[in-house]
This record gives structure tokens, C-alpha cells and sequence, in this order.
């Protein structure tokens, strides 16, 4: 049941996401990975990218031509492996470039690196020795693509790696575009940005997260089931004592 609430809140985040992708308030990335990780190591990556950006940060070879179709089952057999379960659904256009979105799913975080283009990440989970668990992922350089697209980037475009997290964050390294530490944000969200020409010339990203072992939604079930059954158990309590004092009641009558 906890499996599915959790892969029922991706689909809804990836939902949001889009509907986000299009809103004028929302940060306009030209590559963007979300990865939503459980305690457990389940992990779901959700990635809204140009394919100009495909091109030229993972190698891609597609036709990003915004007149052109977009070969979403060539996108997607870039991504699969035996590991990793992926999706190319949606697409959009912004500025005169063809986006697309793609959802990995894997049972173990630390195999994304072999889901083809996402192998210029180490992914890795631990348990700390106080009971807590550490995630870091380091991002590599980019693949050289076999051309240079040609995309009418004016050097503001910005690359983002966030994070849904599952349980209470003790510690985080996030930084912001102008060096200073970034904070949380709502939902247990952390957000790393560079812009796409630092990651295009591979300057390092190291990402460190500190948090509880114990899930959120885990907790959040226990404490409604609790709740729950504490208040079956006062009704129950208050029937018996209705029926215990109309007892009482009808021997004394007689």
C-alpha cells in the first residue's frame, strides 16, 4: 500500500512538474533531473530537458530540428537498461526548442549510473552509524556530442538536480548559482543549479544529504492508523457503556 501512495505521489509530482514547466513564475530549466528516493533505495528520476541539451550535456544522437518529430522511442532506448524502467510521454515547445520528459524507475538508486545517459552520475546510499542514512551523487563531466547543436542558447539558460527526499533532512550541502548555501524547500526539496555552461565544461557538482531512516509517509500512516484505532477503541468503549447502563437501568425496574 505504502509502494503505491509512493509511486502514486510521483506521477502527480511529474504531473506538476510539467504543469509547472509551462507557468511564467516557475524556474524555466533547459535540463532538469528530479530524483524522488524512498528509504528503502527505490528510486524514480524525472527528467524535463530541451533536446538541445540532450545533444550537447548526454551525447544524444536525435534530431532536435523544432519542425521535425521527436524519436521518443529512440530517447527512451537511450535511457533503458535491465535496471532502470523508462517512459518518454510527454513533450512540449518553449522558445523554439522541442522539451521532453522522461521517467526512470529503478528498486536500487545506486544503478542509475548504468541507465545510459544518466551514467555521468555516482549515486550512492548508506547507513550512518547512528541509525540515520547518507545519499551523495557526484556528477561528472558531459558526453561530447558527434555535433554541436544549434540552439539559440544566450548564455542565462541554468541546469538543476533536485531531490524529494523521504524523511526528516539533517544536513545538505545545496548551493546557489551565486555560491551562497541554499535552503530546504517545501516537501523535503533540495535543489542544486549550475548554469548549462559550467556543465557543459564540467565543473563538479557533489551533492550530500544527512537524513532519518524513518519515511515521513511511513510515519504520517502510523500516526493516522493510531489515531484511527484510538478512536474505534473510545466508540467501542462508549457503546459497552451505553449497553452496560441500559442494563442497569431495566433491573432496577423490574
Amino acid at each position: 500500500m505504502i509502494v503505491r501512495f509512493a509511486r502514486l505521489a510521483v506521477v502527480l509530482a511529474a504531473a506538476a512538474a510539467l504543469a509547472a514547466c509551462a507557468s511564467p513564475f516557475a524556474p524555466q530549466y533547459e535540463y532538469e533531473e528530479q530524483l524522488y528516493l524512498s528509504v528503502d533505495g527505490r528510486a524514480t528520476v524525472v527528467i524535463d530537458s530541451s533536446l538541445h541539451a540532450l545533444i550537447a550535456l548526454r551525447g544524444a544522437d536525435i534530431d532536435p530540428s523544432p519542425g521535425g518529430p521527436i524519436d521518443r522511442e529512440l530517447i527512451r532506448t537511450s535511457y533503458e537498461s535491465a535496471n532502470c524502467d523508462v517512459d518518454v510521454s510527454r513533450s512540449w515547445t518553449r522558445k523554439g526548442r522541442h522539451y521532453v520528459q522522461v521517467v526512470i524507475e529503478t528498486d536500487d538508486v545506486r544503478t542509475l549510473s548504468q541507465c545510459g545517459l544518466l551514467a555521468w552520475s555516482s549515486y550512492a546510499l548508506t547507513r550512518l552509524d547512528d541509525g540515520g542514512l547518507l545519499y551523495q551523487q557526484a556528477v561528472g563531466p558531459p558526453a561530447k556530442p558527434a555535433s554541436e547543436p544549434k540552439a539559440n542558447w544566450d548564455g542565462s539558460e541554468v541546469v538543476a538536480f533536485r531531490l524529494h527526499l523521504p524523511s526528516r533532512i539533517r544536513y545538505h550541502n545545496v548551493k546557489l548559482l551565486n555560491g551562497e548555501n541554499g535552503t530546504q524547500e517545501r516537501g523535503n526539496i533540495l535543489t542544486w543549479e549550475q548554469r548549462l555552461t559550467d556543465r557543459r565544461a564540467g565543473v563538479p557538482l557533489a551533492m550530500r544529504v544527512d537524513m532519518d531512516s524513518t519515511s515521513i509517509l511511513n510515519t504520517t500512516l502510523w500516526i493516522f492508523g493510531s489515531a484511527f484505532a484510538a478512536a474505534v477503541l473510545v466508540l467501542v468503549l462508549i457503546i459497552w457503556m451505553v449497553i452496560r447502563r441500559g442494563k442497569k437501568v431495566t433491573w432496577t425496574t423490574t
